[in-house]
């Protein structure tokens, strides 16, 4: 028989006795086949199919169990999901296990203790040259991870923050009801399993929840220490399944190559290092890969929070707003029209993370802060195909608050606006500063409240989430000219109000 026909009658077969029967032993296929096929012939056509065909799979002596799964659902946080995550998050730290598990890594590598002088002093080295590198605001600006230490470096300084500063997105959207019971996952440019880990991670303080890990890479370093790292890690709890890397340049991935109806697909840290290709470009690739999407999945990416970066992410994203790809947050859009600022420095701050011993061990030399890295700041957006968005405000055409896009018409005078906050405090301790958005600016727009005017009719401003809607009444536009931005002066008269929503709603 062809081998084809003979695939294609052991997968209909199977969803016809999974479709009868809840559970079931896998051999128990070997009945219903016309002809006959080994236990382990049915297991190598199945494997690759039975998360999408809604089944766990238990090996079981020399045979495997199926089991019907659940009906998949949104994920909601129970108490203790909660109170696990909140306890990590107070103290976020990389866990002793996966921290041994790299530090296994480096002794595989260089057949050395991963504290040994010589090598602590090789992976010194290659931080430098990745700091050199990063800093490097010329066309010739190019960071590498291809090589052994350099790949060393990257665990030992980058690794401990992008691994928990994912966590933190991720844990937002688990709260937002954007996570579910059953996720396919890819990472896109993995490098040595970063974002993979954190998946691993976050999923060992949920319950019973699956996902499936893909992920794209093309250095031969990263994908060795991706197949040491992740899977190892990934089979502490086993609820999350890791496929093996599909090794290919992500400028040229065949996008028809990628598993269908993708939940989570990240970039992380990944597109503002594709020096080779032009923002639109970066836009259709981005494009292309959310046709995989399910109908509710979302796409996360990542960069880091220098104005360069941190500016070309939000270009980016307007680029993709405009193709149809819809912005979910930390963007909201509060009028109809496109946002045409330029130069959007938009970024997230979190609590500084804890050392790992691997750091502590660099940091024993001449020059200790080179090699300590643990405060947290990024540019994101989450994108998604349909029209939810985390933040919704109902705004008339004839509200009476001043859209950003005309502050320059209200230049010295006091005016309302709705805004959403979009960073932390970014001032001293003699002014609080803000930067403010509505999604139609022209120019950048500061909210400044001068620490004498604090006051408890506006000291929300100081406390609401990232991204989050607040209206502010009565309040002096000033134009700065140094800048060429405006400011919004808060005074003792001045009164701001939070913006909550109980559910997810549709923008625009």
């Amino acid at each position: 028989m062809n081998p084809l026909m003979s695939d294609r009658e052991i997968i209909s077969t199977f969803k016809y006795v999974s479709r009868m029967k809840p559970e079931f032993m896998l051999s128990e296929l070997r009945d219903y086949l016309k002809e006959d096929s080994s236990l382990q012939q049915i297991h190598e056509v199945l494997k690759p199919l039975l998360f999408d065909l809604g089944v766990d799979i238990i090996p079981e002596n020399d045979n495997f169990r199926i089991v019907r799964a659940s009906p998949v659902k949104q994920i909601k946080l129970n108490e203790d999901e909660i109170k696990k995550n909140d306890q990590f998050f107070g103290s976020a730290a990389v866990s002793r296990k996966l921290e041994r598990l790299i530090e296994q890594y480096i002794e595989k590598k260089t057949g050395k203790s991963w504290d040994d002088p010589q090598m602590l002093e090789k992976i010194r080295k290659a931080i430098r040259m990745q700091k050199a590198s990063y800093w490097n605001e010329s066309s010739s600006r190019n960071i590498s991870y291809e090589k052994g230490y350099s790949v060393l470096g990257y665990l030992a300084y980058q690794f401990p923050v992008y691994f928990i500063q994912f966590q933190y997105l991720l844990y937002e959207m688990a709260k937002d009801g954007l996570l579910k019971t059953r996720m396919k996952i890819l990472d896109v440019g993995s490098g040595p399993g970063t974002i993979s880990l954190a998946v691993v991670d976050m999923y060992n303080r949920l319950d019973d929840h699956k996902a499936e890990i893909y992920s794209v890479e093309l250095f031969d370093e990263n994908v060795e220490a991706y197949n040491f790292l992740v899977p190892q890690y990934a089979a502490i709890k086993s609820n999350v399944a890791v496929k093996d890397p599909i090794r290919t340049d992500v400028s040229k991935l065949d996008v028809e190559k990628l598993p269908d109806n993708i939940d989570l697909m990240i970039f992380s840290n990944v597109l503002n290092e594709m020096k080779d290709m032009s923002l639109e470009e970066k836009a259709d690739l981005v494009k292309s890969m959310a046709e995989k999407l399910s109908q509710d999945g979302n796409i996360i990416i990542i960069e880091p929070a220098d104005k360069t970066n941190s500016t070309e992410l939000r270009r980016l994203t307007i680029m993709l707003k405009k193709l149809g790809v819809r912005i979910y947050s930390p963007c909201t859009f509060l009028w109809s029209g496109e946002c045409s600022l330029e130069n959007c420095w938009s970024f997230e701050q979190k609590k500084d993370i804890k050392t790992t011993r691997l750091m502590e061990k660099l940091a024993e030399c001449d020059e200790p802060y080179r090699y300590i890295n643990t405060d947290i700041k990024y540019s994101y957006a989450i994108l998604r195909k349909d029209k939810l968005a985390k933040h919704f405000i109902d705004l008339s055409a004839k509200s009476k608050f001043a859209r950003l896009s005309q502050i320059e018409k209200h230049n010295k005078k006091r005016i309302n606006v709705v805004c959403s906050v979009m960073s932390g405090d970014l001032g001293d301790e003699k002014y609080r500063l803000f930067r403010i958005c509505d999604g139609t600016s022209k120019k950048a727009v500061y909210a400044v409240i001068p620490s004498h005017n604090l006051s408890e009719d506006n000291e929300v401003l100081t406390k609401v989430p990232y991204g989050s809607i607040i209206k502010i009444f009565n309040v002096l536009v000033k134009y700065n000219e140094a800048n060429d931005s405006y400011n919004l002066l808060v005074g003792k008269g001045t009164v701001i109000e939070s913006q909550y929503v109980d559910e997810n709603e549709t923008d625009d």
